[in-house]
């Protein structure tokens, strides 16, 4: 049985270690995954999700597998969510035994001992059941080491000698306490004389006291050592019950030092591969809640075709915002986006409320949710992974004219320039929205031109209607250089300004929009002169 190196999300350990290297690690912080709306459905508490990308398709296909297993086996769920509890009780157990410096507690030793056994059993009861449905190699793999595990000699062993080891702890009822007095009967030490299969009976104090008659009755007890009432204090307790387990450890000093042999060089090492497992269970069980969750609500989930990263593939079908199908209650409208060699890069224009954040994030979404190795929110996709998601989304200034402002949106645009490469996704939304459009129009044509010159991906949703009047300007100018091409995307209206949330490959027409604007504020010039009238 070789636990070590074993894991649910990484197919080896050579993959680990590249991994945990920063190798295969790509440039995805908390920050983006924020704007882009995922912390919202998919957050962990005792871990850092920015810290689970990967570009290594590997491992992203091995992570795939176990999703399904998990998503088709809602046992395996149920199973981890046992199994957790009794993990982090041994966590806390060894912290305790680290903050009160002693390792070498009997008690201790058996309790860590029988929670190993318990989480053991919970493993190896969860999966039998459901073996035959296991297809992923991780939980395959998982299944075979624990039954392995659970029905060898060494482990019946294990639980034998535990359970003798627990009987003499369980017939541990009282201990009779020694105290010696001085000349003026004040106690001058005390010990345990000896540790007793029954419990202690309160008796009449008086009667016992006047008939003196101790010989014969060694259980019943004439009066309270320590005062176990309301006024004791929880320093008093513990205390005692220090001194009486240190009088108990030093009583079975011989067999605590061959148990803990046990526990040092088998129980822990075994128990050590659970506890590192402990932030892929949290990993595995949110993402299957967050993909259950899409699949309850009817959405459909595929798993990607996962192309290499040089050939910067992106072709999703009937792609939708997860975070928005999640939080409405209204069908969701799905769209096709296709990145390639005719548009590495889009301008999205069109009305407010007309989807182009929503479909800007989607895209990302569907990124880095397949570099997290899941499933992705689109009917079919084919995704090359990226080494780093870059974006530049309001901050919440953005209906103001600041120049400072602006100042800093450009500082902000120009740190994206100094991490984008190729293979590089930027996701831009109303950036640039603090300036008059004259001089956001330039700044992001430049803007435009540059990321061209990288030759990355990337989806800029904008307000600047007739920034789309300049593309053919910037094509020419960034394809002089080698630059790749950009082109426009339309968030169409359906008669009467209604939104249909449909994004089309069009060139923008933006007086369409400004009279749809001014139509919802009443602001034609028929509604101003009916206003007027009034």
């Amino acid at each position: 049985m070789d636990f070590h190196g074993f894991s649910l999300i990484y197919p080896s350990a050579e993959a680990k270690r590249r991994h945990d290297s920063g190798e295969r690690l790509p440039d995805i912080d908390l920050f983006t995954l924020q704007e882009l709306g995922l912390l919202e459905i998919l957050r962990l508490k005792s871990g850092d999700l920015s810290q689970f990308f990967t570009t290594d398709e590997e491992v992203m296909r091995y992570r795939m597998a176990t999703f399904d297993d998990m998503l088709r086996c809602r046992e395996l769920t149920e199973m981890i969510n046992r199994l957790v509890p009794i993990l982090n009780d041994v966590t806390e157990l060894r912290r305790l035994e680290a903050d009160n410096g002693d390792t070498n507690d009997y008690l201790s030793s058996i309790t860590e001992i029988e929670l190993y056994v318990s989480g053991v059993q919970t493993l190896h009861n969860g999966l039998k059941d459901i073996k035959r449905e296991l297809k992923s190699p991780a939980f395959t793999a998982l299944a075979a080491l624990v039954t392995e595990l659970a029905e060898s000699d060494y482990y019946r062993e294990l639980n034998q000698k535990l359970e003798e080891l627990t009987q003499r702890v369980r017939e541990i009822k009282s201990v009779t306490v020694g105290v010696n007095l001085d000349a003026q009967l004040r106690p001058s030490s005390a010990g345990v004389l000896s540790i007793n299969p029954e419990a202690f009976k309160s008796g009449d104090v008086l009667d016992k006291i006047l008939r003196l008659n101790f010989k014969n009755d060694q259980y019943t007890c004439i009066a309270n050592l320590v005062p176990f009432g309301k006024k004791q204090s929880e320093n008093q307790k513990m205390a005692l019950s220090l001194a009486f387990n240190s009088a108990i450890n030093e009583i079975y000093k011989s067999s605590l030092r061959s148990w803990k042999k046990i526990v040092q060089e088998y129980v822990l090492e075994n128990t050590e591969f659970l506890l590192n497992l402990m932030p892929e269970f949290e990993f595995l069980i949110r993402g299957t809640q967050m993909l259950q969750a899409l699949r309850d609500k009817g959405c459909v989930l595929s798993i990607p075709e996962i192309r290499p990263m040089e050939e910067r593939a992106f072709e999703a079908k009937n792609l939708y915002n997860p975070c928005v199908a999640l939080k409405i209650e209204d069908a969701i409208v799905p769209n096709d986006v296709v990145f390639d060699e005719n548009a590495t890069i889009y301008v999205l224009t069109g009305p407010n409320r007309g989807g182009k954040s929503v479909i800007t994030c989607a895209v990302g979404l569907s990124q880095v949710m397949m570099q997290l190795g899941m499933y992705v929110p689109a009917e079919h996709a084919v995704i090359s992974p990226v080494d780093g998601i870059y974006t530049h989304f309001p901050t919440g200034a953005d209906d103001t004219i600041d120049k400072g402002r602006l100042g800093e949106e450009c500082a902000r645009l120009g740190e994206i320039f100094d991490a984008v490469t190729p293979h590089s996704l930027v996701l831009l939304d109303e950036s640039l929205s603090s300036t008059g459009s004259f001089e956001a129009s330039y700044i992001a044509a430049e803007v435009l031109g540059g990321l061209a010159h990288v030759g990355c991906r990337a989806l800029f949703s904008t307000h600047l209607h007739e920034l789309a009047a300049e593309i053919d300007n910037i094509n020419a100018r960034s394809k002089a250089s080698g630059g790749v091409a950009i082109d426009t995307l339309v968030a169409g209206i359906v008669g009467e300004g209604k939104r249909s949330f449909r994004i089309v490959r069009a060139k923008p027409d933006g007086k369409s929009y400004a009279r749809d604007i001014a139509q919802s504020y009443g602001l034609t010039y028929e509604k101003i002169i009916e206003r007027l009238g009034e």
